[in-house]
């Protein structure tokens, strides 16, 4: 179960969910919904685990502590989809309280990260390598904008903080930007997010994919070592799993390491 709430602690004109982040909650017409409750919901829902997202969760912080080991205790893993901007303490806390795994939204290299967001990218590189020291699963993810941290130069440091903090292991996304909130740069181009993805595989990075775009080749999975497609999938949806015994390449035997179960038509996180 996904859950959010109004407003960020980034300024990113270029805001992906501006309408949720940048706008003002009717507190009238608001309503509180329990952490006991929520865990509720997910189980009679069927859900997996709780996962906070669309705006940044850090918002909710003391209420992903108090609703985070309620979730662990049912069996549900708890999930965060961030910019990562917290300090070390918070980080260490969500952990305890039942924190499975974080989604890094890393905004670029070090210059355009300050200019336009207005924070300090080393700190979101230092959480990251302390959320997988902690044992979490880590994912990192760009929104590659064009004329902002699209040049080759940008996606070289990025990539090797990428491959220093987090390891060839961790996946990289890089994902389609389109016009929004008070940027008008006009939207990715496949062939930069192919270039993205070209570049960071071939500085050793195991798992990168390009997403926000539906149906491209990238999104899907394939073993490192033999390039065997191993998951394919479209959007959301996983639609496709080819792995063998123990989540392993079925042409060469390569352990593929996946987070959660891998079933077709069924979203867990990437490897």
């Amino acid at each position: 179960m996904t859950f959010s709430t109004w407003s960020c602690n980034f300024t990113c004109p270029w805001c992906q969910n501006w309408q949720l982040s940048k706008s003002s909650p009717d507190l009238e017409a608001a309503n509180f919904i329990s952490p006991e409750e929520m865990v509720a919901r997910a189980l009679r829902e069927g859900c997996e685990g709780l996962s906070v997202s669309f705006t940044e969760p850090l918002l909710l912080f003391e209420y992903t502590l108090d609703a985070f080991p309620l979730a662990q205790a049912k069996g549900l893993y708890n999930n965060y989809v961030s910019n990562g901007y917290m300090t070390l303490d918070a980080l260490r806390m969500l952990r305890a309280a039942g924190m499975d795994a974080m989604k890094f939204d890393v905004k670029g290299c070090e210059e355009p990260v300050t200019r336009h967001c207005g924070a300090d990218v080393n700190v979101v590189w230092r959480n990251a390598r302390e959320a997988k020291r902690l044992g979490m699963h880590v994912e990192i993810v760009t929104l590659l904008i064009p004329g902002v941290n699209d040049g080759d130069e940008c996606l070289e440091e990025l990539i090797g903080r990428h491959l220093d903090s987090v390891g060839v292991e961790t996946p990289l996304h890089f994902t389609a930007y389109y016009p929004a909130y008070r940027f008008t740069n006009p939207p990715t181009r496949v062939e930069d997010l192919e270039r993205a993805h070209a570049k960071a595989v071939g500085e050793g990075v195991r798992y990168v994919y390009v997403g926000n775009i539906p149906g491209q080749r990238f999104e899907n999975t394939y073993c490192p070592r033999c390039g065997e497609l191993v998951i394919r999938r479209h959007g959301l949806d996983s639609v496709e799993v080819r792995l063998g015994p123990g989540k392993s390449c079925m042409k060469c035997g390569e352990a593929i390491p996946i987070v959660g179960e891998a079933k077709s038509t069924r979203r867990h996180f990437a490897s």
